[in-house]
C-alpha cells in the first residue's frame, strides 16, 4: 500500500464515524418524536375512556351507587346525540360537529372553485411579467400568516362588513321560490361569516398546491392535443386538469383538513362556545328533506365548532371536562386523520389511472 493510501486511512475512519453518528442522531430524533406522540395519544384516548374516581364524602360508609349517567364513558353514543352541558357528563358534541360539516361544507364551496380557477389562470393563461410574479410572492407570503390574522380580518370585513350598513343593521329579502331567505347585513357572528374566513384562511394553499399539480403535467401532453386541433380550454378541460388532479385533490383535502382544526378565527370573529341548537336546526340529514327553510337558514345562523368546543372545555375548572375535551380530541383526530387518508387514498387512485 502507498504511503498517501495509508495517511488517507485515519481520514476516511473519521468520516465515517461522524456518518454514523449522524444517523443515530436522526434515528433517534424520529423515535423520540414517535414515542412522544404515542404517549400522548394514548394518554388522550384514556382520558376520553374513563371518568375520574367519584369522591367520597368523609364519614361515608358503604358501596357508592353512580347513577346511569356517571357509569358511562366519556366516549360513548351520547357524547355524540347530545348538546353541550353544565354538566359535564351529560355534554355532547352534537352542535359543534354539525357546525364543522357546515363550515367544512361551505369552505370547499366558496375555496376550491377560486382556488383552482386562480391556479388555471395563472399557470395557462397569465403572461409572464411583474404582475404574475408579484401574485406568487403575495401568494407564498399569505400562506404563511398566522391564522389569527386572517381571523382579525374576518372581523372586520365579514362580521362587521367595515361599519358599511351603520350600527343596527339591515336586511337584504330574497325570494327563494319555494321560501324567502333573510340575510343579515353585516353577517355578524353567523356561519357564513365564519366560512368567510376559512376560505380567505385556506385559499393560498389550495391555489399554490393546484398550481404544483398543473405544473408538474409534462408540457408534450399539452403540444399534442394543440396538434390534434383542440383550443386551450379544451386541452385544459379534457387532458390537463384530470392529469393534474390527484395533486389537485390532495392540495384541497389537505387544505380543508387545515381549516377543520382551527380555532383562532373562530373565537377572534366571536363564534359560540355554548350553544343547544344546530345551524337551521338540522340535526340529521331527515331534517334536510323535512325542512327545507332550514337548509337555506343555516349558513346565517350562530353556531360553533369542534376545535372551538374542545377549547372551551378544556379551560373549565371541573376535571369532567378535561375528560370531556379528551373525547372531542379523540372525535377531531379521527376526523382529520380520515380526510388525510382520503387524500392519500385518492392521489394513489389517480396516479394508478393515468397513462401518461
Amino acid at each position: 500500500m502507498s504511503a498517501p493510501a495509508k495517511l488517507q486511512e485515519p481520514e476516511l475512519a473519521r468520516r465515517h464515524r461522524i456518518g454514523k453518528v449522524f444517523e443515530w442522531l436522526c434515528c433517534g430524533s424520529t423515535w423520540f418524536g414517535l414515542v412522544v406522540l404515542a404517549v400522548l395519544l394514548v394518554s388522550v384516548l384514556w382520558q376520553a375512556l374513563t371518568w375520574p374516581a367519584p369522591k367520597v364524602k368523609p364519614g361515608a360508609s358503604g358501596p357508592t351507587v353512580a347513577k346511569a349517567e356517571d357509569s358511562a364513558i366519556p366516549l360513548s353514543k351520547q357524547f355524540f346525540t347530545n348538546y353541550d352541558s353544565r354538566h359535564p357528563r351529560r355534554a355532547g358534541i352534537l352542535a359543534p360537529i354539525w357546525g364543522s360539516l357546515w363550515l367544512i361544507g361551505l369552505v370547499a364551496l366558496l375555496s376550491v372553485p377560486i382556488g383552482v380557477g386562480s391556479a388555471i389562470y395563472l399557470e395557462e393563461y397569465a403572461n409572464e411579467g411583474h404582475f404574475k410574479r408579484l401574485i406568487q410572492i403575495n401568494l407564498s407570503n399569505l400562506a404563511g400568516v398566522p391564522s389569527v390574522v386572517y381571523g382579525i380580518l374576518g372581523l372586520t370585513a365579514f362580521v362587521r362588513m367595515f361599519g358599511l350598513f351603520g350600527k343596527g343593521g339591515k336586511t337584504l329579502v330574497l325570494n327563494l321560490g319555494f321560501t324567502t331567505l333573510d340575510v343579515p347585513l353585516p353577517f355578524e357572528r353567523s356561519l357564513i361569516a365564519g366560512a368567510l374566513t376559512l376560505a380567505l384562511l385556506v385559499l393560498p394553499t389550495v391555489i399554490v398546491a393546484a398550481q404544483e399539480a398543473l405544473r408538474a403535467v409534462p408540457s408534450s401532453i399539452r403540444i399534442a392535443s394543440y396538434a390534434l386541433g383542440a383550443t386551450q380550454w379544451q386541452t385544459i378541460r379534457h387532458q390537463v386538469l384530470p392529469a393534474a388532479m390527484p395533486g389537485i385533490m390532495t392540495g384541497v383535502i389537505l387544505a380543508l383538513s387545515r381549516a377543520m382544526g382551527e380555532a383562532a378565527p373562530l373565537m377572534m370573529i366571536g363564534a359560540l362556545t355554548f350553544i343547544a341548537y344546530c345551524p337551521g336546526e338540522i340535526t340529521n340529514v331527515g331534517d334536510i328533506f323535512r325542512n327545507p327553510h332550514g337548509l337555506v337558514d343555516a349558513p346565517f345562523d350562530k353556531f360553533t365548532a369542534l376545535p372551538l368546543q374542545v377549547y372551551n372545555w378544556i379551560n373549565r375548572p371541573q376535571a369532567d371536562y378535561q375528560h370531556v375535551a379528551a373525547a372531542g380530541i379523540v372525535v377531531l383526530l379521527t376526523i382529520l386523520l380520515l380526510m388525510n387518508t382520503a387524500a392519500i387514498v385518492i392521489r394513489h387512485k389517480f396516479q394508478k389511472s393515468t397513462r401518461w
